[in-house]
């Protein structure tokens, strides 16, 4: 993979820069900017090399149809703010464009082309509408790791037409999620949590065999529990979940791997309760598991101690309620400990999850945080991302 940050020759080069701001908006207002921060830095380093930037992003579904309401005119607009400097937007036909029609005015640096997703060739990984971005500029670069899990034109079929670089965010990116799945420090745990055991089945595996301890919290954890004969009352678990279970505990076996779940827990009869620490044999048919007990926090906390690099997807609890945060706060406090006297390497991935460290404000204090959604999951499981792949 050949990385943008090592290129010398920028000078007037014309950039297709492939970005991830799809954040949201409403009534025209970016709700949240966290994503536009994260490109900044590679936008001012193409800005510092004197390079024609030609930005392709989207932002929400539109189905290869043009929606006013999923413009990029506020994101435009709020970049133009952040740079100090002029943002062009192109809003009619990418189609009908030339070389030409763009950069006419030579202090002109950066253009934005209108939502890519507004052309149904774009999600269709159409060779030719591929080929004539290709024509616009001079060379690729794809900073947009959160999209790379999509066969998409913008994502992967572009690198066959120019020559394709990684941009600033995806290396860093790239290199955190090596720290957990080939140059991994050891011991190593994860936390993993989220509602279904079965949307996870993938990940757990292809971690069991190079980690030390599976952390399982969360609605999932409900099945763990259920398995080995313990009451969750009217607590969330998934049907036909045995032989999933069955593969995790005989794959962990096989590869002295300690697999980790609830010893106790904080239930409430509903979400809006206060929570009630109750052992495992202790719950009844009207209770709702909304969180981790003392023992299991400890245990935990233990278990980071102990560790070189944490991994943690997914909260312990129902967060939303802080009654059920304690589990999810502890858990990030003890992370953050290890972090300050730099004894531990933490990345943390998953909106709710990063939700939890906001609420306590310790987002900074973590070595990585990703926002990449699918493609981090899709990362973790082994599987091999399209827009990685095409730059490899």
């Amino acid at each position: 993979m050949k990385y943008i940050k090592d290129q010398e020759n920028l000078s007037e080069k014309r950039v297709l820069l492939r970005l991830d701001l799809n954040v949201p908006i409403k009534n025209g207002i970016i709700t949240d900017q966290t994503r536009i921060d994260k490109v900044l830095p590679v936008i001012n380093f193409l800005i510092k090399k004197r390079s024609k930037i030609l930005i392709i992003s989207h932002v929400g579904r539109p189905k290869g149809k043009i929606n006013k309401e999923l413009s990029l005119k506020p994101i435009c607009e709020n970049l133009e703010k952040k740079i100090n400097q002029k943002v062009g937007l192109i809003r009619n036909d990418i189609l009908g464009l030339d070389r030409d029609d763009l950069f006419k005015n030579p202090k002109e640096q950066i253009i934005f082309l209108e939502n890519i997703r507004f052309f149904i060739e774009e999600e269709k990984n159409d060779a030719n509408f591929s080929k004539h971005l290709s024509k616009l500029v001079d060379i690729f670069v794809n900073d947009a790791f959160s999209c790379s899990h999509r066969a998409h034109a913008s994502i992967s079929k572009i690198t066959e037409f120019l020559p394709s670089y990684a941009g600033l965010q995806l290396e860093m990116e790239i290199n955190a999620l090596k720290k957990v799945t080939t140059d991994i420090k050891k011991p190593i745990s994860c936390i993993i949590g989220g509602s279904k055991i079965s949307t996870k089945i993938g990940i757990i595996k292809n971690l069991i065999p190079k980690f030390d301890n599976i952390i399982i919290v969360g609605g999932m954890a409900n099945n763990i529990l259920n398995y080995f004969g313990n009451p969750i009352g009217k607590s969330f678990k998934e049907s036909k979940c045995k032989s999933i279970i069955d593969d995790i505990f005989k794959t962990a076996k096989n590869h002295s791997c300690k697999i980790v779940y609830p010893e106790d827990v904080a239930i409430g009869k509903s979400r809006e309760d206060k929570a009630q620490i109750k052992e495992l044999n202790e719950i009844t048919n009207d209770d709702l598991i909304l969180d981790i007990g003392p023992k299991t926090i400890n245990r935990i906390k233990d278990t980071i101690e102990n560790s070189k690099t944490v991994l943690w997807n997914g909260p312990a609890g129902y967060f939303e309620n802080p009654s059920f945060a304690l589990g999810s706060y502890e858990i990030a406090k003890k992370i953050v400990e290890k972090n300050k006297n730099e004894s531990i390497y933490s990345i943390v991935g998953g909106g709710d999850t990063i939700a939890v460290l906001n609420q306590i404000n310790v987002t900074d204090n973590f070595n990585f945080v990703s926002t990449a959604g699918g493609a981090f999951l899709e990362y973790l499981e082994g599987k091999e991302l399209p827009g990685i792949k095409a730059l490899n």
